[in-house]
C-alpha cells in the first residue's frame, strides 16, 4: 500500500498565518466581539418568556461606544494595559448613561482576560481586582435594575473569569516553556557529555597507542641495531637479537590489535579479549628491557594489594614508558630501578636511572611520553613528578590511589 502524502492541513496553515499575523487576528476579534455587542443590545432579557431578540434597539450613543470600545480592542497585545483601562471607562460610561446598558463590558472582559494573559500572577491580582470592584460598583449605582440584578452580578463573575482564565493561560504557557527549555538543556548536556567522553576515550587510546609504539620499537631498535653490529662476527648472537625482535614485534602487534579493537562497532568481527597487562605482567615487561640489553632491577612491597583494573593498567603503562624514556635517552650503561610499593590507600611506583640525565628536558613538558604518564595518573586522582636527580640520572614516581576516581577514564 502506498503512504499518502501528509502535510499541513488547512486549520494549521490557518493558525500558522494568524500566529504571524497577529494584528489580523485581534483586528477579526473586536470584528466578533462587535457583532455580539450590537446583537446582544437588541434582545431584552427581561422578556415574559425569557430573553425576547428584537424587542429592543439600540441607542446612537450605545452604537458609538460599542463600535469606539472594538476599534481600541484591537491594539489588546501591543497595549493591554491602555486597552483595559479605555474599554473600562467606557464600559462605565454606558453603565452610568444607557438605560438599559449595552454590553460594552464585554470588551473589558477580553482586555482584562489579555492583561492576565501576558503579565504576571501579582498584576493579575491588583488589576483584576480593580476592574472587578470599579465595573460591578460602577453598574450596581447606576443602574435602573436592582444592585442585586443578574446583570450587576455577571459583571462581576465575567470579569472574575477572564482574569482566571488568563492567568491559567499565562502559567501554561510558563510550564510549557520551562519544559521546552528542561528538554534542550538536557539534549544540550548530553551531547557536551558524548563529545566529552569521546574525547577521552581518543586521548586514552592515543595513550596506549604511544605508549605500545614507542615500548616495543625502541626495544625492535636496540637488538636490530645489535644484531647488525655482530652480524659477521657472532651470526650466533646476531641471530637471538633478531628472535628478540620477531618476539617484540609480534607483541606489538597483539597489543596494537587489542587496542584497535575498542574501535570496532558492534557488527565488526569479534575483537581481542586478552585482558589488559598489568603489574602482573611486570617480569615479563622487565624480561624484554633486559633482553634488549638494559639493567633493570625490581623491588616489590604490594604483595596482597589488589588494585583496579584501570590503576593496574596505569602503572605498568607508567613504569613500561619510564623505562622506554631510559632506554632511549639514558645511555647504554645506565641501570634502572623499579619499585612498587603500597602506602595506606596508594601505591606509590617509581622508577630510577643512574644515566647522564640527557632526557630531563622532558621533565618541563616538552615529550609525549611525560604528558601522557601524567594524565594517567591525573585521571585517577594521583600524582606524577618525574626529573632529574641530584647525583645524575632521572627520576620519575607516581602516587596512584587503590581505588581510582573513574575507571573508565584512563
Amino acid at each position: 500500500m502506498t503512504a499518502l502524502p501528509t502535510g499541513p492541513s488547512r486549520l494549521d496553515r490557518a493558525r500558522g498565518w494568524l500566529r504571524e499575523h497577529p494584528l489580523a487576528f485581534d483586528a477579526a476579534l473586536a470584528f466578533g466581539v462587535l457583532v455580539c455587542m450590537i446583537g446582544m443590545s437588541f434582545a431584552d432579557p427581561h422578556g415574559p418568556h425569557g430573553p425576547t431578540f428584537g424587542a429592543r434597539t439600540p441607542q446612537p450613543h450605545a452604537l458609538v461606544l460599542m463600535l469606539l470600545a472594538a476599534v481600541v480592542l484591537v491594539y489588546r497585545r501591543r497595549r493591554p494595559m491602555t486597552v483595559l483601562a479605555a474599554t473600562g471607562a467606557l464600559s462605565a460610561v454606558e453603565f452610568i448613561v444607557g438605560d438599559p446598558p449595552a454590553p460594552v463590558v464585554m470588551t473589558a472582559v477580553v482586555a482584562l482576560y489579555t492583561v492576565a494573559a501576558r503579565t504576571d500572577r501579582p498584576t493579575t491580582w491588583r488589576v483584576g481586582l480593580l476592574s472587578m470592584t470599579v465595573l460591578t460598583a460602577t453598574a450596581m449605582l447606576f443602574s435602573s435594575a436592582p444592585w442585586y440584578s443578574q446583570e450587576n452580578i455577571g459583571v462581576f463573575a465575567w470579569t472574575g473569569m477572564a482574569a482566571a482564565a488568563g492567568d491559567a493561560l499565562r502559567s501554561r504557557r510558563a510550564f510549557v516553556d520551562a519544559m521546552r527549555e528542561r528538554a534542550e538543556r538536557a539534549e544540550r548536556t548530553r551531547e557536551e557529555e558524548a563529545r566529552r567522553r569521546v574525547a577521552e576515550e581518543r586521548l586514552r587510546i592515543a595513550r596506549d597507542l604511544h605508549d605500545v609504539v614507542a615500548h616495543h620499537i625502541a626495544l625492535v631498535n636496540v637488538q636490530a641495531g645489535v644484531a647488525a653490529h655482530v652480524m659477521d662476527r657472532r651470526p650466533d648472537q646476531a641471530k637471538e637479537a633478531l628472535g628478540h625482535v620477531r618476539e617484540a614485534s609480534r607483541s606489538a602487534l597483539n597489543e596494537l590489535r587489542a587496542t584497535v579493537g575498542l574501535l570496532r562497532q558492534s557488527g565488526d568481527p569479534e575483537a581481542p579479549t586478552e585482558p589488559a597487562p598489568g603489574l602482573a605482567a611486570l617480569d615479563q615487561l622487565l624480561e624484554s628491557f633486559r633482553h634488549a640489553g638494559q639493567m633493570v632491577e625490581l623491588a616489590r612491597a604490594d604483595h596482597g594489594t589488589t588494585l583496579p583494573a584501570a590503576v593496574d593498567l596505569a602503572a605498568y603503562r607508567i613504569i613500561q614508558e619510564a623505562l622506554t624514556n631510559v632506554q632511549k635517552h639514558a645511555g647504554a650503561a645506565a641501570r634502572a630501578e623499579v619499585s612498587v610499593v603500597s602506602v595506606g590507600r596508594t601505591v606509590e611506583v617509581t622508577v630510577l636511572d643512574s644515566g647522564t640525565g640527557a632526557h630531563s628536558g622532558a621533565a618541563d613538558g616538552g615529550g609525549h611520553g611525560l604528558i601522557g604518564m601524567r594524565e594517567r595518573a591525573t585521571a585517577l586522582g594521583g600524582t606524577l613528578t618525574a626529573g632529574p636527580r641530584f647525583n645524575g640520572g632521572f627520576r620519575v614516581q607516581a602516587i596512584l590511589p587503590v581505588k581510582a576516581h573513574a575507571e573508565g577514564d584512563v
